[in-house]
């Protein structure tokens, strides 16, 4: 009865691995509604889910892609953590930080650039989740501070891209020092009468949004973002009471007073460039 077995001729394993890497990542399951979609569709849609609208989270690097026009200027990337406490958990800080900066291929959670949005020269700030979370040590805030005076001095507006977990707990103090140094800057800033526009992307909490991502002259979030100081579990444990629907996400919010607009990846742009020619205007008019 071995008539009817198909025997497998002159196929190595090489050639299994091939034809399963060939296929690996090129669907992706959605967050939101579960769909599965084909990766190329998803990033065409600026990672926005085509059936539930879901915004999947983006790094850095894609966020200025999708904000300036073209090629833009880094700033500051040659600076770095120097592990002021000698702090340990599980591991060493500085092993921590080498392992982000091997795997992200960043020296810390925030990229600083200039370039063009529409046509209108910008400073803008992206921060990267992936790098311990996104959190805000010395770096992180020296060069927020340095963007902001940058903008002081070429008097073109910033635009300050949050996602994080907040202050870094491995830098302590220093960490937390950083709250009240970005805040001074953009006061500054705002005494210049220079804008700063505040995006707030999935997550954005603890000490950043305590500081510079409320700041804006226009405070703006993505859809379904979480945006708070406490984490809402923490919140229920200490009030002991349970969370109205939605709490902390960018629509209850913007319904709460919290921001001043949600509006949608593919939108972004668009929107900042109008709002930007809004608070040009009307400082010129000044």
């Amino acid at each position: 009865m071995a008539w009817f077995i198909r025997k497998k001729t002159n196929v190595s394993k090489s050639d299994e691995r091939e034809k399963h890497v060939r296929t690996e990542g090129l669907w992706t399951k959605c967050e939101g509604c579960g769909q599965v979609i084909w990766r190329k569709t998803l990033e065409e849609n600026f990672n926005v889910c085509p059936k539930c609208d879901y915004h999947f989270r983006i790094d850095a690097t894609t966020r200025l892609r999708l904000l300036f026009d073209g090629p833009w200027q880094e700033h500051d990337r040659n600076l770095f953590s120097t592990d002021p406490l000698g702090f340990v958990d599980s591991k060493p800080y500085s092993e921590r930080l080498e392992a982000m900066r091997k795997a992200t291929g960043l020296p810390d959670a925030v990229i600083s650039a200039s370039g063009t949005l529409a046509g209108r020269p910008v400073n803008i700030c992206s921060m990267e989740l992936k790098f311990i979370g996104g959190s805000m040590g010395s770096v992180v805030g020296e060069k927020l501070t340095r963007a902001i005076e940058r903008s002081i001095e070429t008097r073109h507006p910033i635009i300050i891209v949050s996602a994080s977990g907040g202050a870094r707990m491995q830098e302590g103090a220093i960490s937390l020092m950083q709250l009240a140094k970005i805040s001074a800057a953009l006061m500054r800033l705002d005494e210049a009468r220079v804008p700063f526009i505040s995006v707030l992307t999935d997550p954005t909490t603890g000490g950043v949004t305590a500081s510079f991502a409320m700041l804006g002259d226009l405070n703006i979030a993505e859809p379904g973002a979480l945006i708070g100081f406490a984490g809402p579990r923490v919140i229920e444990q200490t009030i002991r009471q349970k969370l109205p629907e939605g709490f902390q996400r960018s629509e209850f919010l913007l319904q709460h007073g919290f921001l001043d607009s949600v509006v949608r990846r593919p939108e972004l742009k668009n929107f900042i460039a109008r709002s930007l020619d809004f608070f040009c205007g009307t400082v010129a008019q000044s």
